[in-house]
């Protein structure tokens, strides 16, 4: 289990947010903390720190009028630290390759994919021409309704009628070389995780998949590599110390590692 860490951007500041309460109307959100630094400082950090693979999530909607000042902040960090940092947020076929040669290892779709309520692979095949799978990562987000796991999109705002279970995972992963699942439920909640979906990711272990929402203890951690039986990688936002939590960066390192 490795530990892939975050740099959210939202109006242009990095911030830790709840992932349920973003909406585009009047770019709201509520906010869990607002960095004084910039997202070159995180990326730095990172950098320093030898971590790979973290992700640069731009919150906002490419037609808000903050969506420009998050841009930059994405490319600040992917100037900081080229290679070692993933980028997602209004990526589509036609932009796609702007990120990979500002620096971005990968790039991470989900709403230009997922589109009304159906997965488009014409247009998963359009990125694999631009990019190429092994720099293209799909982030499933999903919320829980009854039993199930379906994808939402559009910034957490969408449900779609496309379930998280393994039938899905093994046809998209012949497009792309990881996932990116946040449970959007959990969240920027710091509350504790999705245990029911960790198991679920955890039994299939094909190609890289990192777990994100609700991470906010060591006991978190443990349960994230028990149940997801090691397969799944883990990142952490609200609940680190670097974003004014109470788990230390350092000793989450430490355990991953």
């Amino acid at each position: 289990m490795e530990f892939r860490p975050c740099i959210d951007i939202h109006n242009g500041k990095v911030k830790q947010i709840v992932g349920g309460s973003l909406r585009d109307e009047g770019n709201a959100a509520s906010e869990n903390f607002v960095a004084q630094q910039d997202a070159a400082f995180y990326a730095r950090l990172y950098r320093d720190a030898g971590l790979k693979g973290g992700h640069i999530i731009l919150l906002n909607a490419v037609g808000s009028e903050y969506f420009k000042a998050t841009q930059e902040q994405a490319f600040l960090a992917l100037q900081a630290y080229p290679g070692g940092l993933q980028v997602g947020g209004g990526i589509t076929a036609d932009n796609a390759r702007e990120y990979i040669d500002a620096g971005a290892s990968h790039v991470i779709v989900t709403s230009y994919v997922f589109k009304d309520g159906r997965i488009h692979y014409d247009r998963l095949e359009q990125l694999v021409r631009a990019v190429g799978r092994e720099h293209l990562v799909l982030d499933v987000s999903c919320k829980k309704v009854g039993e199930d796991y379906l994808v939402v999109t559009d910034r957490w705002q969408k449900l779609t009628e496309e379930k998280v279970d393994e039938k899905l995972l093994n046809r998209l992963q012949s497009y792309c070389s990881e996932f990116l699942i946040h449970a959007v439920d959990v969240e920027g909640k710091a509350q504790g995780i999705e245990r029911q979906l960790v198991a679920q990711l955890g039994c299939w272990g094909q190609i890289p998949m990192t777990y994100a929402g609700g991470v906010h203890s060591m006991e978190d951690l443990e349960a994230i590599k028990e149940l997801g039986q090691n397969h799944l990688n883990v990142t952490i936002g609200s609940a680190l110390d670097l974003f004014g939590g109470h788990m230390k960066w350092e000793e989450v390192l430490a355990y991953c590692k």
